[in-house]
This record gives C-alpha cells, sequence and structure tokens, in this order.
C-alpha cells in the first residue's frame, strides 16, 4: 500500500456564477503562484490578438442571409475555443472555461456591454494581484530573515 502525501500547494478555490448548483463552476489555483500571475499578464495580449483577429475575419465575411449567420456563430466558435485554450494554459487543465461559464462562449458580450472574457479577466485581476503582493512579500520576509542572520553571526564571530 502506498503512503499518501498531502501537500498544500496553496491552491484555491473560487465559485463562478453560483458554482456549479449555479450552471458555473469552480475555478481551482494558487493565487499567489508567481507561474500563475506571469501567464494570466501574457494571456492578456493572446486573448486580445484572437479579438483582433476576429474583428479582420469578421470584415470578410458575407454579408446578409443564413451563409451569414453560420459564418458568424463559426468564427465565434472558433475564438471561443482558442480564448479556452489560453485560460486552461492560465490556470491549468484541471480547469473547463466550458463547464465553469456554463457554455456560454467567452467572446459573447454580456450585459453590461463587455465580453465575457472581459468580465472574467477583470474579476480575476485583484485576486492575482493579491496572489502575487502576498508571493512578494514572503520572498521579502524571507530575504530580511536572512539577512539579519547572517549579521547575527558576523557579530558572533567578532566576539
Amino acid at each position: 500500500m502506498a503512503t499518501k502525501l498531502n501537500i498544500d500547494t496553496g491552491v484555491k478555490e473560487y465559485e463562478i456564477n453560483g458554482g456549479e448548483a449555479g450552471g458555473g463552476g469552480v475555478l481551482r489555483f494558487n493565487p499567489a503562484d508567481p507561474n500563475v500571475y506571469e501567464r494570466f499578464l501574457r494571456a492578456q495580449g493572446k486573448v486580445q490578438a484572437i479579438e483582433e483577429e476576429l474583428a479582420e475575419k469578421g470584415k470578410n465575411l458575407p454579408q446578409g442571409g443564413e451563409e451569414a449567420g453560420q459564418a458568424v456563430v463559426e468564427l465565434m466558435a472558433g475564438a471561443d475555443r482558442q480564448v479556452k485554450e489560453v485560460l486552461g494554459w492560465v490556470f491549468g487543465p484541471q480547469n473547463d472555461f466550458d463547464a465553469l461559464l456554463g457554455g456560454v462562449n467567452i467572446m459573447a458580450v454580456a450585459t453590461n456591454g463587455e465580453r465575457v472574457v472581459t468580465n472574467l479577466f477583470a474579476a480575476l485581476l485583484p485576486v492575482i494581484q493579491a496572489g502575487a503582493e502576498a508571493c512578494a512579500s514572503q520572498k521579502t520576509g524571507e530575504a530580511v530573515a536572512e539577512a539579519k542572520a547572517n549579521r547575527a553571526q558576523r557579530r558572533a564571530g567578532k566576539g
């Protein structure tokens, strides 16, 4: 029988839109992980590039009729998949953003006039920033403790 180790990795859970009971889901990640912070910052540029590509392709779509409607649907579905891949890269494959958002296309416009992805980033930014600050203050605290220990060691050596 294998011995089990439970390691605190700092993972926290965030209910999205009422959690699973409300038609959303639970996002799980460590907000103080500098890797998540770095990927989150890079993701914003990646999503912007996808939005720009969407706008450019949208200019070349057929105008009017069923064919145009189908083309828009396919274009939006492709952008949705791309952005959700980016989000999976940021927060880990255990987070299925299609399920977390109740199947909503992340490129759709919400009631506030913003894209769903913009609202998601706006909601997550303070959480990610607080995590990055916690990580930075931990590293600062460790550096101060190390410096104090070194000083104490030097003083002890002079005595």
